[in-house]
C-alpha cells in the first residue's frame, strides 16, 4: 500500500528491476529460489549480479569473486547469460512502452518513463499504471521491479532505491528538500568518488550544506558541475525523458585465465575482443572515431588510453591497428587480470562514406573482412576466425557495454 499526499499528480517514474540477472537465474531454478546466488566468473571474475539473500552475506555487485566468496562460502555460482537477461529486458521495455512513447533506457534493466498525460488513455492515474506495470511484469515474466515516482529524473531514481525490492516509493514536491538536506552528497546526480573527496575538503558532506551556498559560488568553485549540485540539492532536474537517446560507447572486455604480462598472450584476446565490438557497431548501424583500451593490472588498478581515428570506422581490423600499439605501450612487466577495449564518439554509420567505414585498411583486407562477415552471418561467429585468433577462447566474466 502506498499512500502520499501528491501521489496521483506525479508523472516520471524510474523503473528497476530487482536483482536482475540473479532473479532470472532463481525463476529459472526454483531450487534455487531461497539460496545465496551469485552470477559472475567463478575463479577470478568480478560479480556481476547477486540475489538480495547474498547481499545480506556481503557480496555486491563489482566485488572480486575472491572476496565475495570468502564472505558468502556456501554461494551458488552462476556464469552470466547475457542473451537470456537482454531478452527479457526487453519484454520489460515493451510492456513500459505499451504505456508511454517516453521511455529512455539506462541499462538492460532500468529506465526512465514520463507517463505525463496518459491519464485519458489508461483511465486512472501514472501511479495506478505504474503499479499495474510492477504487477504484470512479476505475474508474467516472474521478476520483480521496483518503481519510484516524483516529479523530476533525479529524484524518481532516488526513489526507486528506497524501498527494494518490490518496492514502490514516492518524493513529492513538499518533502524534497527536507529529505534531501540530511543525505550524503554521494547521493547527488554525478558526484563520485573523486567529487565527493573534493567536496569533503571544503567541508560539505551533506545536502544541506550545499544548498545553502549560492550558485555563483558553487560554479567559481567547481566549474559547470557547480550549477547541477545547486539544482539537485534543491531537488531540481530539468533534464527530460529522451527515449531516443543516443548511445555514446560500445565496449567488450574480459577477465584473464591468469594474469598475463606478456604481449604475446594479450594480443590475440585483444583481436577477438575487437571483433566483437565490430560485430556489434555493425548490426547497429552505428561507426566510432575514438578507440579506447583498457586494461586492469593483478593489483587491480585500472589503465585506460586511448585514441583519436582519422575518420569514423566499424572495421575489426582497424580497431585492433589502433589499439595494438597502445598495447604495446604498457607492456613492461605488469601483469594484467583483464583487458578490453571500446569505441566512442559513435555516428550513424549512414552519415559516412563506404569506403571510409574501413578506414585505412587497403581493399584486399576490407573485402576479406566483408567476405568474413558474410560467413558469420550464414554460419555463426564461430563459423571463420583468422588466424590470430585461433586457439583463444574468451570467458567473458561481464556483459559487454554500450553507454
Amino acid at each position: 500500500m502506498v499512500r502520499h499526499s501528491e501521489l496521483h499528480g506525479l508523472t516520471i517514474a524510474h523503473l528497476d528491476c530487482d536483482a536482475f540477472y540473479a532473479t532470472i537465474e532463481k525463476r529459472d531454478r526454483p531450487e534455487l529460489r531461497d539460496l545465496p546466488v551469485v552470477v559472475g566468473g567463478r575463479h577470478r571474475g568480478v560479480v556481476a549480479a547477486c540475489c538480495y539473500v547474498a547481499r545480506a552475506r556481503g557480496v555486491h555487485s563489482a566485488m572480486p569473486m575472491f572476496k565475495a566468496l570468502k564472505a558468502c562460502p556456501d554461494a551458488t555460482v552462476i556464469k552470466p547469460d547475457m542473451k537470456k537477461y537482454a531478452a527479457v529486458g526487453r519484454q520489460v521495455r515493451a510492456m513500459m512502452r505499451n504505456l508511454t512513447p517516453l521511455v529512455e533506457p539506462l541499462s538492460i534493466d532500468e529506465a526512465f518513463m514520463d507517463l505525463a498525460g496518459t491519464e485519458a488513455l489508461h483511465r486512472c492515474s501514472p501511479a495506478t499504471t505504474l503499479a499495474a506495470l510492477a504487477r504484470r511484469v512479476e505475474e508474467e515474466l516472474s521478476i520483480t521491479a521496483s518503481i519510484g515516482l516524483s516529479y523530476n529524473k533525479f529524484l524518481a531514481k532516488i526513489a526507486s532505491d528506497r524501498d527494494k525490492p518490490r518496492g514502490f516509493s514516492v518524493i513529492g514536491r513538499a518533502e524534497a528538500r527536507t529529505f534531501l538536506s540530511d543525505q550524503p552528497v554521494s547521493l547527488l546526480w554525478g558526484v563520485g568518488k573523486a567529487m565527493r573527496q573534493r567536496l569533503s575538503r571544503d567541508g560539505i558532506r551533506l545536502v544541506g550544506e550545499l544548498a545553502r551556498i549560492d550558485q555563483a559560488e558553487l560554479v567559481a568553485r567547481y566549474g559547470k558541475i557547480g550549477r547541477r549540485l545547486w539544482l539537485c540539492a534543491r531537488g531540481e532536474d530539468d533534464r527530460r525523458v529522451e527515449p531516443e537517446s543516443k548511445a555514446k560507447s560500445m565496449s567488450s572486455e574480459t577477465t584473464l585465465d591468469r594474469d598475463t604480462a606478456e604481449l604475446a598472450g594479450l594480443r590475440p584476446i585483444l583481436w577477438q575482443l575487437a571483433e566483437t565490438v565490430a560485430r556489434r557497431m555493425k548490426k547497429a548501424g552505428i561507426a566510432g572515431k575514438g578507440v579506447t583500451l583498457k586494461l586492469k593490472t593483478a593489483d587491480f588498478r585500472i589503465v585506460t588510453r586511448g585514441r583519436r581515428l582519422h575518420s569514423a570506422t566499424r572495421s575489426a581490423e582497424e580497431l585492433f591497428r589502433a589499439a595494438e600499439p597502445l598495447l604495446v605501450r604498457e607492456i613492461d612487466g605488469r601483469a594484467f587480470r583483464l583487458i578490453g577495449i571500446g569505441v566512442h564518439d559513435l555516428v550513424e554509420a549512414g552519415q559516412v562514406a563506404q569506403g571510409e567505414l574501413f578506414g585505412s585498411i587497403g581493399s584486399t583486407e576490407s573485402k576479406v573482412e566483408k567476405a568474413l562477415d558474410a560467413v558469420r552471418e550464414k554460419f555463426g561467429s564461430a563459423a571463420i576466425v583468422k588466424g590470430r585468433g585461433l586457439g583463444i577462447k574468451l570467458e567473458r566474466q561481464g556483459p559487454s557495454k554500450v553507454e
